[in-house]
């Protein structure tokens, strides 16, 4: 059974002033290293005047592919903090690029280290963090009598429906947690005493909100 993964589910943005330098951070939902380097490069696009596009990424759900850049900023104080902000949320398949607008002042190693993390961390605050779980496809065949009864057990279950079929029979499509897939088959044969069919489809990641 595959782990739950933590991930940025949509784009956010956010800004903070820093010594007159303005940081504007971005952060995204990326499945490979592909998708990575396409929003950094958007986001370079924007911001074709910025002094620095600094960035870091998790690309995958294990934490394997982890690539990160300081784009002119001293080694080690943007890339770096960034990639370390990701790590501690325990974030995967997610991109955070900073892109910082130099105000006059320097802010010294220690002080770019801040910066860059603490915009990081600032930003994936308020982004929509979801939980990809693994979850289990299943088709559910009732009678026309049996409507009522599985519309209340799917309804009264954390499953989500896909769909509904009204055809010979009734079919419903819906998806359930494998954390939870025993309990949701054996209960729904249980509360339908038998007269229901359930046949299992298909597996994939589904994101849900923690």
């Amino acid at each position: 059974m595959s782990k739950p993964v933590r991930t940025v589910f949509s784009r956010y943005e956010s800004e903070k002033i820093i010594e007159r330098s303005r940081f504007i951070t971005y952060s995204a939902h990326v499945e490979s290293e592909e998708e990575a380097r396409a929003f950094i490069a958007e986001i370079r696009s924007a911001h074709s005047l910025a002094t620095h596009v600094c960035y870091a990424f998790v690309a995958d759900k294990t934490g394997n592919l982890q690539r990160f850049s300081d784009d002119g900023e001293p080694q080690g104080t943007a890339g770096v903090p960034i990639l370390e902000v990701l790590k501690a949320k325990k974030l995967y398949e997610t991109a955070v690029a900073v892109v910082r607008y130099f105000g006059g002042i320097k802010l010294g190693a220690g002080g770019l280290v801040r910066a860059y993390s603490s915009s990081a961390a600032e930003n994936l605050d308020g982004a929509d963090i979801r939980v990809l779980e693994m979850c289990s496809e299943y088709e559910v065949e009732v009678e026309y009598t049996g409507i009522d009864g599985a519309q209340k057990y799917l309804s009264a279950t954390p499953c989500s429906l896909l769909s509904t079929d009204y055809g010979e029979k009734v079919v419903f499509r819906a998806a359930v947690k494998q954390t939870e897939e025993q309990a949701f088959c054996d209960g729904f044969i249980d509360y339908m005493q038998g007269r229901v069919k359930l046949e299992k489809r298909g597996e994939y990641y589904a994101p849900f909100k923690e």
